[in-house]
């Protein structure tokens, strides 16, 4: 099993991608997870809205769904949520958590940042790298052709 954190931004739809790519090899099966807080800030500051005004979980969870499968049409997905205000903690909690339970072998990280040596304490996906009973695929570049290919997000407005 492959659990691929995922949040629609550039890097997690390249992560997704490639997870799917390497199942289709393997056989194994492949799961998105978004964790998706109840709080309308961190949805703008993700980019998923242009304003707290905005703010629909629901209509957030079906636009991320629907991009995940347009990117990767076997893979299942799931959203979880997380409180207001959520600390990385708790969503790394959350996503460590799907990966134990459904035993993964391999959680594909869309990050940056995440693995470097000094890894910043917001970082989740450095977080997530640090479990011990999965190995971690880091993705930390898109490369143009896969961009290319992506599905664009009807309301994800940074990258």
């Amino acid at each position: 099993m492959y659990i691929v954190a995922y949040n629609g931004s550039q890097l997690s739809n390249a992560a997704l991608h490639r997870a799917a790519t390497y199942a289709k090899q393997t056989g194994d099966d492949v799961l998105a997870v978004a964790v998706v807080p109840v709080d309308a800030e961190y949805a703008v500051d993700q980019g998923w809205i242009p304003s707290k005004d905005d703010f629909d979980r629901d209509d957030i969870v079906s636009e991320l769904h629907r991009t995940a499968v347009k990117i990767a049409p076997r893979a299942s997905f799931r959203s979880l949520a997380a409180g207001r205000f959520p600390a990385p903690g708790e969503i790394v909690g959350k996503l460590k958590r799907v990966a134990h339970n459904e035993g993964a072998d391999v959680v594909f990280v869309g990050s940056e940042n995440a693995g470097r040596v000094v890894t910043p304490l917001a970082s989740v996906g450095g977080n997530v790298a640090s479990g011990k009973t999965y190995d971690v695929h880091i993705v930390r570049h898109a490369p143009p052709k896969v961009r290319e290919r992506m599905p664009k997000s009807e309301f994800y407005f940074t990258d």
